[in-house]
């Protein structure tokens, strides 16, 4: 915990909702500081337009609204989908690896404005907190972290709202959207309020990025992604920027209702949460990207880097971004990725997207002469016999000792 009387200056992570307003407010009232807003552009769309004139009104005397939408996608998303990540089966960790990168800039900003703190707005319940401070450390490991929800009493949403009410902040949460969101090019995350019903289903009127999947057209969509070395860049034969082809690739899923999920995850710090998300363009581009992989990866290197997901996921969404064992896995997942060029066709209907083809001109490792079921004269059918007899030895073994026995 920081000392409030050494702290005169401070860069908050900013979002405009209801708890960093009030943290605005608190940090000004508690540690008697000037308070930085930061809010990093990462695909939000007008959330951001009441940003600035709300930070200043709320009493921070400087504030930054930075477009990463680039960035984010380029440095952060594409190398996590190189490794096709996802975090217990269903999460595309559209959350989690925002964090890293807002944490980068906010660091940035404390040095440029000569700041004793930064602060952030992750509860000490949920996993925000761990990747915010992880990084923070990794950019200056004396840096000052103040983490309200970790200091003041305000233990509920009523007590977030009466202190609301009492210095005059307006509160976004209504009665009609009893839950919280978080929006970035990646996905949008829901949380809290009424999904804290596990039985409950989500309300139709929750979602933002996708249509009802029993609304979608009813004629199917084919859509083309082309690879260089692991990254889409071109859609349908169009090549766009990093987060140009994603923005394009949310369009068209949530036309069709692609991407959404419901999950109860295991949170970093013990306990297990609900959360619903819309990742439509991101669940396009991992189908799209393990097609081409198909076709391009050598068996044993697929299995050796498939063996490795889980843990991957698990570096990202428990905030070790910038560890040397993160490094360490992106430069083995990099180096499969160099023969990953190709297209895929995706097939996309009423929530569903699935590959119908895939293709490489240059890296190829699908022969026709080997793999048809027609008449071949490059494969003799009688040498797999030995191979059977090879690979079948340990199992003969061991019935005839059990045999024996």
């Amino acid at each position: 915990m920081a000392k409030k009387q050494e702290v005169k200056k401070i860069v908050l992570a900013y979002s405009g909702g209801l708890d960093t307003s009030i943290i605005l407010k608190w940090l000004k009232n508690e540690y008697g500081a000037e308070i930085v807003a930061f809010s990093a552009d990462l695909g939000q769309g007008d959330e951001l337009a009441p940003v600035r004139e709300k930070a200043l009104k709320t009493g921070a005397s400087t504030v930054y609204i930075d477009d990463l939408r680039e960035e984010f996608v380029r440095d952060f998303v594409y190398p996590m989908f190189r490794a096709n990540a996802i975090y217990e089966g269903h999460y595309l960790l559209g959350t989690s690896i925002a964090r890293p990168l807002i944490a980068k800039r906010q660091m940035e900003i404390a040095k440029l404005e000569g700041c004793d703190a930064v602060s952030h707005g992750a509860t000490g319940k949920g996993n925000d907190q761990v990747r915010f401070e992880l990084a923070y450390y990794h950019f200056d490991p004396s840096i000052a972290v103040i983490a309200p929800w970790r200091e003041w009493k305000l233990n509920s949403r009523k007590a977030l709202i009466a202190y609301a009410k009492k210095n005059d902040i307006p509160i976004p949460i209504t009665k009609k959207r009893p839950w919280s969101s978080d929006r970035n090019l990646l996905h949008i995350s829901f949380e809290g309020g009424i999904l804290e019903d596990t039985w409950a289903e989500a309300p139709e009127e929750m979602y933002v990025l996708t249509c009802k999947p029993e609304k979608a057209p009813n004629k199917a969509q084919y859509v083309e992604i082309e690879f260089e070395q692991g990254n889409a860049v071109a859609v349908d034969g169009v090549r766009m920027t990093p987060a140009q082809l994603l923005a394009h690739l949310n369009t068209i899923g949530g036309l069709h209702g692609v991407g959404r999920v419901d999950l109860l995850e295991n949170r970093s710090v013990g306990m297990k949460s609900r959360g619903v998300y819309e990742t439509p363009g991101g669940t396009i581009l991992r189908e799209a990207h393990s097609a081409v992989e198909q076709i391009t990866m050598d068996r044993e290197v697929m299995r050796i880097r498939d063996s490795l997901i889980p843990e991957y996921a698990r570096q990202v969404y428990a905030g070790y971004w910038f560890s040397p064992e993160r490094e360490m896995l992106q430069t083995l997942i990099d180096e499969s990725q160099k023969t990953v060029n190709g297209v895929a066709r995706v097939k996309l209907y009423k929530g569903h997207c699935r590959t119908v083809g895939r293709k490489s001109e240059t890296n190829s490792l699908f022969n026709l002469d080997f793999a048809t079921f027609e008449k071949d004269k490059v494969y003799n059918q009688a040498d797999a016999e030995g191979f059977i007899k090879i690979n079948s030895l340990r199992l003969r073994i061991r019935s005839l000792m059990q045999g024996k026995k």
